[in-house]
């Protein structure tokens, strides 16, 4: 199963996996970037919820853009190798 998503998310996973050379990876990193994701997608709820009660297209703004980035935060730190948690780290 694992294989297959990874198959499917290569166009993420590819951005960050990609380099050579040294990095700096702790298994905390990746505990804490999924329960970043895990944030980022309730921060997008919220921000839906708060959207839809005020009636207002601009709260459709901050909902994508924590989807988005609470997507990619779950996906690398579950499917992503250690390099792509690194990276996403900013450790080299």
């Amino acid at each position: 199963m694992k294989n297959t998503l990874r198959k499917l998310f290569a166009p993420i996973l590819n951005i960050f996996e990609s380099g050579e050379g040294e990095y700096s990876y702790k298994a905390s990193h990746r505990k804490i970037l999924m329960y970043m994701g895990l944030l980022f997608f309730v921060l997008s709820t919220l921000s839906g919820i708060t959207a839809i009660a005020s009636d207002q297209l601009g709260g459709l703004i901050p909902i994508l853009v924590f989807f988005v980035i609470g997507f990619v935060c779950l996906i690398v730190g579950f499917l992503g190798s250690d390099r792509a948690v690194a990276k996403i780290w900013g450790s080299r």
